[in-house]
């Protein structure tokens, strides 16, 4: 069975078998989650193992020593070639996958944040007689221009002055602050015009459509956080009435955000919501079907080396991801970038095979990338990279060339798959920064 996977057969003998299937097909069957059938032994594609071997003597020639490169490269169930392959090793950014992983056990990829706005007064004459406020659940995206069309909402509602205080209560951040009464303040200022800085104008708003209204809502009085528990002269939650229902991005594209930019502060949030490093960890683990002792997490963004992951878990991991996905008609082009179509980010200036699925990972000695290849010869090929070295640009560019010659050996997909390439749910209004139609007005209807 291995000689199937290792000289590109396998759309062969899916056709012997009864099974005609084209190219398109062949990758589907490799990649769909029903294929644990396909288990073979873990021994090393020999082409593979020698172009790894190569590799690594360049880096030691470079400096950097052999037994702290961590390298996994695996086809379906075949494992191609590794090194230290079980060996936790500092992931840095690829930690974000565990994140990812762990946030898609705990809420579908369809999943929403929401933010609701009350008041704890009448409107009148487009004065709130009363307080603001806010009941957030921890939306990691809620950034300028959702607040811009939050309060444009409000505004419809006749809005345009605040006597109370703005109320914070529960997980609410806003652009990446996890401090409530910072992103209170931010939130205070962005529903007031007015008050907005040269940065707020043209930054986001200018990013936004052409026409889109400035709120101009004051708050007269200052940010208040407000506990579960009410004390007294405060308003309990059945005292308020609901005026607005704010839904954030759906979990999928809040991930594909994350991780195009890297963003360590969403990274922590979501690992806050899902309860902490150690439940991130345990959840992976147990999706991924690897061992905990091959994923050591202080945190879900990777920042600092106590973040150890083993390049086998990692690979793992973006099955795992894969395979939670796939039945929903989604795949992990809609979480990670694609080299060739996402051009931003973490992207810019590599030169990843096209179509390659990936996550990169940096620190100040720590360069790792991991992902998918779709290739001609192997299907899609799962590999996770992790390099210690102090000159992590050349360790960069090392990653890269490997990867090409690797794709030389085995050819490129004819095709990309659309087992990886985004879904074309990914896109459509909804899924912009500041889109109207995830507010939901409640007052008077």
């Amino acid at each position: 069975m291995l000689e199937l996977f290792s000289t590109g057969l396998m759309s062969v003998w899916l056709n012997m078998a009864g099974m005609r299937r084209s190219e398109q097909d062949a990758f589907e069957a490799l990649t769909s989650p029903g294929t644990s059938a396909f288990v073979l032994p873990a021994v090393p594609e020999p082409e593979t193992a020698t172009t790894l071997e190569q590799y690594l003597k360049e880096l030691s020639k470079k400096g950097s020593v052999t037994n702290v490169q961590g390298v996994w490269i695996q086809s379906g169930p075949a494992l191609l070639s590794s090194n230290q392959g079980t060996v936790p090793l500092p992931a840095a950014s690829l930690t974000k996958i565990a994140t990812s992983l762990a946030s898609l056990s705990t809420w579908t990829p369809s999943h929403q944040f929401e933010t609701l706005f009350s008041t704890t007064g009448p409107i009148k004459n487009g004065v709130l007689q009363g307080d603001l406020v806010v009941t957030a659940s921890g939306d990691p995206l809620f950034v300028w221009e959702e607040a811009i069309a939050v309060g444009n909402a409000l505004g419809r509602l006749g809005i345009k002055r605040v006597t109370g205080n703005l109320v914070i209560k529960g997980n609410f951040y806003m652009n990446y602050n996890s401090n409530p009464a910072l992103a209170g303040q931010m939130l205070k200022q962005t529903l007031n015009a007015p008050t907005w800085s040269k940065d707020t104008s043209f930054r986001y708003y200018l990013s936004m459509p052409k026409g889109t209204p400035k709120p101009q809502i004051a708050i007269a009085g200052g940010v208040k956080l407000l506990s579960g528990k009410t004390s007294p002269g405060q308003r309990d939650s059945s005292q308020q009435i609901l005026l607005l229902r704010h839904r954030s991005l759906t979990l999928a594209q809040i991930l594909k955000y994350m991780n195009i930019y890297s963003n360590n502060e969403m990274a922590e949030m979501l690992a806050t919501s899902v309860g902490g490093s150690q439940v991130v960890r345990s959840l992976a683990a147990e999706a991924a079907e690897v061992p905990q002792s091959e994923i050591h997490l202080v945190n879900g963004s990777g920042l600092g080396v106590d973040n150890r992951i083993s390049p086998r878990a990692v690979c793992a991991m973006l099955q795992a991801i894969q395979h939670k996905l796939q039945p929903l008609g989604l795949t992990i082009g809609d979480l990670f970038p694609v080299s060739g179509r996402d051009r931003l980010g973490t992207l810019v200036h590599r030169h990843i095979p096209s179509a390659a699925v990936v996550k990169t990972g940096t620190l100040r000695d720590v360069s790792a990338l991991a992902g998918v290849i779709p290739t001609r010869d192997r299907g899609l090929v799962w590999f996770a990279i992790i390099n210690r070295g102090n000159d992590v640009p050349s360790l960069r560019v090392g990653q890269d060339r490997f990867l090409q010659i690797l794709l030389q050996q085995w050819g490129a997909a004819s095709i990309p798959p659309t087992v990886v390439l985004p879904s074309p749910a990914s896109y459509g209004d909804a899924s912009r920064l500041g889109a109207t139609v995830r507010n939901q007005i409640l007052f008077g209807g």
